[in-house]
Order: structure tokens, then sequence, then C-alpha cells
């Protein structure tokens, strides 16, 4: 290993202009799920809860959960997983320090971004703290062969899936019970201390769940008040998130998708490196299975009333219909990008790829002007499908500034903060080369197994 091999950001003519664009679509896709709950109480998977649950309001629930819950995430995790195979190519700075190093120090940055993302900027769902931890432990499979790789993916969700089935049998549980206890009660019958217990872990989930009239005010009065006083008040839950919840959820679900994207990465699937026949058949296999199973989860839940043990019977096959629909979705993708097609648009796509950490941090920024009671206070005052106005804006926006930003820049702001941090020395920023054509696909480098 020699001395003179100097690691740096990512050149723009050494980037691979596929996963930009793919990037792109990730994240103004995310923008599709996120504005919901940056803009509605409790209304995410539950459109009862608030922002409408008729007409074009749930016609757009339903679209999200068709083609949308789950995959955007999905692509963003795969990769990141990619994009570390991307980095540790490389393999020692002019100083000595080694890739894992920089890798590590990258991420722990991340973790940082993250936890002020969350507490500061105050969009509990952001998922940079998940992706710097998760990414530690994704590090170390790097070298795994595709197969092996696919194999530990499809291990992991096996195991989120299992802990969904207990945690289902668990709450079906403690449903039975407390129906059962609560009638006991009427009846002014003695009920057991298991039957009390059933009685709150039921009203608790309901609590956490349902909202009630009284919670949707209480919600909006205290996001629509002062920054510090909102800082105050999702202090408890976004610690919730980031603990809890990163290991009972994220960590299944990220370093599975992570690994998969390492694994697409070297079997050229991300790079638009595999024919046209063979995308057309992936993309078949993936909407048909993965379209399929959503469709049956939502119209299960619909037909149930949105009842919560229907939510937690559809997290079942949760990962079959998201996964396969996810790898619907990179199949047309990369036929959209082997097309040559709307050259204009892949270059936007890609600009907004290429500053993905840039743009996604603009996304709670604009919400916040909106929702939130230092801007607009908008916040649970909105229809579902009216929140779509403000997501288009924003592509619209990111379409058009990204690429020119990148006309005279080499990085995002914060792609440029990032990189600084992580090498330990300022970038240079403007840009000096012309920018890559649209069409040019960088192979893989040699260095990867």
């Amino acid at each position: 290993m020699s001395n003179s091999t100097i690691i740096a950001p990512t050149a723009a003519n050494e980037r691979i202009t596929s996963m930009d664009i793919t990037r792109g679509i990730a994240l103004l896709g995310i923008l599709l799920m996120n504005i919901v709950g940056m803009g509605l109480y409790k209304a995410y998977s539950d459109p009862t809860n608030n922002g409408g649950a008729t007409g074009w309001n749930l016609n757009l629930w339903w679209m999200n959960n068709l083609f949308f819950e789950g995959t955007m995430r999905g692509l963003f995790s795969m990769l990141f997983g990619a994009g570390i195979l991307l980095f540790t190519a490389r393999s020692l700075e002019k100083n000595g320090s080694t890739v894992t190093d920089l890798f590590f120090r990258r991420l722990l940055w991340m973790v940082l971004f993250g936890v002020i993302h969350c507490y500061l900027l105050l969009w509990s769902g952001e998922i940079l703290y998940a992706y710097g931890v998760i990414g530690m432990f994704a590090f170390s499979f790097r070298h795994l062969v595709p197969k092996h790789l696919i194999i530990g993916a499809a291990a992991l969700l096996l195991i989120a899936t299992a802990w969904d089935i207990n945690d289902y049998y668990t709450i079906k549980s403690s449903y039975e019970t407390s129906i059962v206890a609560n009638a006991k009660k009427s009846k002014g019958e003695p009920i057991s201390k298991a039957e009390t217990k059933s009685i709150d872990k039921w009203d608790e989930k309901v609590k956490e769940m349902k909202a009630t009239p009284e919670q949707l005010n209480d919600e909006i009065a205290a996001r629509t008040s002062g920054y510090w006083s909102i800082v105050m008040h999702r202090v408890s839950y976004n610690q919730q998130m980031e603990s809890f919840s990163l290991y009972r959820y994220d960590f299944w679900d990220v370093l599975a998708m992570m690994l998969l994207g390492m694994a697409f990465f070297k079997m050229g699937i991300l790079k638009a490196a595999k024919s046209r026949r063979f995308y057309w058949i992936m993309a078949l296999i993936g909407y048909a299975i993965g379209i399929t199973t959503n469709y049956l989860e939502t119209k299960h839940i619909v037909s149930n009333n949105f009842s919560i043990l229907s939510y937690f019977e559809s997290y079942w096959t949760y990962n079959l219909g998201r996964v396969a629909t996810t790898c619907g979705h990179i199949a047309m993708i990369m036929l959209f990008i082997k097309s040559g097609s709307l050259s204009f648009l892949q270059k936007s796509l890609a600009a907004v790829g290429q500053m993905a950490f840039t743009n996604y941090i603009m996304h709670t920024v604009i919400a916040n002007i909106i929702f939130l009671g230092y801007g607009l206070a908008q916040f649970g005052k909105l229809q579902r499908y009216e929140l779509y106005y403000i997501v288009f804006g924003i592509w619209v926006f990111q379409l058009i500034i990204s690429p020119i930003w990148l006309k005279y820049f080499q990085f995002g702001p914060l792609e440029w903060l990032w990189r600084s941090l992580t090498y330990w020395k300022l970038q240079p920023m403007r840009r000096t080369e012309k920018p890559k054509n649209i069409s040019t696909f960088v192979p893989e480098l040699k260095t990867l197994n």
C-alpha cells in the first residue's frame, strides 16, 4: 500500500451518474412521505387522525402505501450501502490516515448532524443519525460477495418480521384480555393484576396510535408556539426516536437495505450495467410481488376501519412488499437512465442527488417555516392533498436550483462542510472543470470485491 495514494472527496469525473439520479429520485420521493409527518399529527400511517380520510386525501394515502411506503427510504439506504464501497475503495491518505479513520470520522460527523437535525431542526423522522450509527456496522460486511450480502439482508428482514409478528400477538392478547377485564369492571366484578396490566397496555397503545380531538388540539398548540418551546416539547419523543426506535426498527431495516445496496452495486445493478431485458424482468417481478402485497395490506386496513390490530397484521408482509417494490423502482429508474430520454430531467435529478444532504435538510427548513410557530404556523391545519402542493413546489425549486449551483460549485454547502470536517481540511468549493456529461457512466473501481 503506497503512501502516494491520496484519499480525497469524489471528483466530478469519478461520479456514477446512475447512482446520482437514483439518489435524486429517492430524495424527492422521501418528501412525499415525510411531508405528512412534518405537517400533520399522527397521520403518516393513519389518515383518520388528521388531514382527512376521504376523497383525494384517502386516494393519496392509498397511492403512498402502494408505491412509496418504505421504498424511498429503502432506495436511500441501498445507495448509502453502495457508497460505503465507493468510499472505502481508496486505500491510504497522504498523511498516513487509513480509509477506516476517515470513514468512521465521516460517520461520527453524520451522527452529530443527525442529532442537530432531530433536536434543533425539529425533524423526529430524520435518518442521518441512524445511518451514522448503522453504517458503522455495515462497514464490516463490505468485502462479502453479493450472494452472502443478500443472504444477510434476508436474515435481518426475517428477524424484523418475526419481531413484528411477536408484537402482533402481544398486542392482540392485551386487546382481548382488556375486553374481558373491562366487561368484568362494568359488572362490578374484581379483576386481576394481569388484567389491569392488559387494560393499561392496550389503553397506552390506543393513545399512541389514535389521536383524540383533545390530543390534536394540544399538539397543534404546542407546534405553533415559539421555537424553544417546540424544542422542549419534542425532547422526550426525539429521545425515543434516537434510542428505542433506532434499535427496534431502524437497525434491521436500514442495515438490511445497506447490505442489499452493496450487493446490487457489486452486481452492476445500480450502475445501469445490466441489459434492458434484465431490468424489465426485475421490474415485472418486483412490482407483481410488491404492489400486490401492498394492495392486500392496505385493503385489509381499510376493510377493518383502520383498526390498530389491522395495522399490526399488515406488518407481517411489510418487508416483502416494500423490498419487492423497491426493486421494481430500481429497475424502472435504470431503464429510464439507459433510454437517454429527458436528458434535461436526468441532469437535474443527478444534481439533486449530488446535493442530497443539502436538499434533505432544506426540506426540513422549508417545512418548519411553513408549519411551525416561528413561521406560518400551519401544522395540523391543511388537508393531506394540500400538502402535495408544497411538495411539488419544493421539487421544482430543487430541480432548478441544484444544477445551477453545481455549475459553479463542486459540492452543495452541507456536502462541502461534511467533506471538510471528514478530511480536516477545507475543500475547494468553486468548480474548475466542466461538469460531466449526463450520459457518462463510471466503470466499477477495480479494488472492489
